[in-house]
């Protein structure tokens, strides 16, 4: 008996740990974030969700505390996120990713990030080259590699710390057929090198008319 009694608890907590309801944590992530709003006297409705079933996205409307939500360059917004994150881990979430955005910050940061590099964008897709963009925080790069599929790229991060950047690539798709091209080439300049060879072969015919004439000698 005291092996079962030491056995479920140890099931419970595995059971526990594997909370994988991304439901469940987007409801428990909104109220978590609506009650430290209230702490701050700010009484208003979040709206959450989540576009690939990975990252809860949590929206703070307009109100007159936007830049106290927001804070310098989103610095309050990125202690929101990290608190509800900790909430959702102890809470034994396997969802724990968070991004809070407040008045659209975040949002029409990201359009601007994207004006930015569309032509980045269209120079790969055109050119079929790799190219490294300039070093970025990790939020604009995520909006970076998002806005990369859009445009058929590929896109992965490079360096660490502060020189940490995108290298963009062109699709896999194009590359692999570029490659094909340059041995077709090379086979068709062998076939037509084939041809040359044949006059080394002409050669022997003065031989048999040698011998013809050496016949009427005799």
């Amino acid at each position: 008996m005291m092996q079962n009694s030491n056995e479920q608890p140890g099931a419970s907590a595995v059971r526990a740990s594997q909370n994988e309801s991304m439901e469940e944590a987007i409801m428990f992530a909104k109220k978590y974030l609506e009650d430290l709003l209230s702490f701050f006297g700010l009484n208003t409705d979040v709206y959450a969700t989540t576009e690939d079933d990975e990252v809860i996205e949590l929206d703070i409307p307009s109100t007159h505390l936007n830049g106290f939500l927001i804070g310098q360059h989103g610095d309050t917004m990125r202690a929101l996120q990290y608190t509800i994150s900790n909430a959702l881990k102890n809470k034994n979430f396997s969802h724990t990713r968070v991004n809070v955005d407040v008045a659209d910050y975040k949002k029409n940061r990201a359009e601007r990030v994207v004006k930015n590099v569309e032509e980045w964008f269209r120079h790969v897709r055109d050119s079929g080259q790799a190219k490294e963009l300039p070093p970025m925080n990790a939020a604009d790069r995520r909006v970076v590699h998002k806005a990369a599929v859009d445009y058929g790229l590929n896109s992965e991060s490079s360096g660490f710390g502060r020189d940490r950047h995108i290298v963009l690539k062109p699709a896999e798709g194009p590359e692999e057929k570029t490659d094909k091209k340059p041995a077709q080439e090379e086979k068709e300049a062998k076939s037509m090198e084939k041809p040359e060879e044949m006059p080394a072969k002409a050669e022997k015919k003065p031989k048999t008319k040698t011998k013809k004439a050496t016949k009427k000698e005799k």
